[in-house]
């Protein structure tokens, strides 16, 4: 008797899997991705509706296997979304969402797939509108975005900056470090520096004060000093008519 063996019955993996991301590959790296990331998180602190990762996997398999179709961009952000703490980005647990944005942090080793296999994939797959690459170390700096079902190059302005019109935000570099810029041209600062600033504030503020303290004293000193000459003036006139009505002359007549 021939057993037929049922068909194989995929198991699918749970939603919440884990990230499968390599190490990177320098602190500055590292060091980039940070500034990405907590600069934006501070800057969308009063928002609940994106999530922005680094170096998190995207799990988009069409099959929802955990084995095939993953891929570790070193940045992006989901727009219209939960903000919520993910260990990885599972596309058919998110409404089929994808990133909105990537930014790939180059290095030699992986330089040609981010400007080719990947550029592909985020184009013809993912869609993903705004694609940029940023090299910590050469500072060579490129942007895309979708232009019906093509990237097309982002035309940099005056400052060499690029704009997202998904983030709503320009990129550009700052102290060779690639950085998030308002349409108004400031720079989105990272909550470091952000404190830092208001701590310069407050001690601008102070040292204001002081100089104002400083300023009154002064102007209360030239009174006082203002005030005992002319009390000085007047004992000297005191004792001057005192002096003529000793010799008989009435100060009064004198013309």
């Amino acid at each position: 008797m021939v057993q037929i063996q049922p068909p194989e019955i995929p198991t699918l993996p749970p939603g919440d899997l884990w990230s499968d991301e390599p190490p990177l590959e320098t602190y500055r790296h590292l060091e980039e991705l940070i500034i990405l990331l907590t600069s934006l998180n501070r800057f969308w602190s009063d928002r609940q509706d994106f999530f922005a990762a680094a170096n998190l996997t995207v799990y988009y398999s069409s099959q929802q296997r955990k084995n095939q179709d993953l891929r570790g961009p070193d940045f992006f952000v989901v727009l219209n979304t939960e903000r919520r703490e993910r260990k990885s980005w599972v596309v058919w647990e998110e409404d089929g969402k994808y990133p909105n944005v990537v930014i790939e942090i180059l290095s030699d080793s992986t330089s040609s797939v981010d400007k080719g296999e990947k550029k592909l994939l985020y184009q013809n797959v993912w869609r993903t509108t705004d694609y940029f690459w940023f090299h910590p170390y050469t500072l060579e700096f490129q942007g895309f975005t979708l232009m019906g079902r093509k990237y097309v190059e982002i035309e940099p302005n005056e400052q060499s900056w690029l704009w997202s019109d998904e983030l709503q935000l320009y990129l550009g570099i700052f102290n060779e470090r690639l950085r998030f810029f308002t349409p108004e041209g400031e720079l989105v600062p990272t909550p470091e520096e952000a404190e830092a600033k208001a701590l310069l504030a407050v001690e601008v503020e102070r040292q204001k004060a002081e100089l104002e303290r400083q300023r009154a004293d002064t102007e209360s000193q030239r009174a006082d000093t203002e005030s005992q000459r002319a009390d000085a003036e007047s004992q000297k006139n005191a004792l001057l008519q005192q002096k003529l009505l000793e010799l008989g002359i009435n100060p009064d007549e004198i013309g």
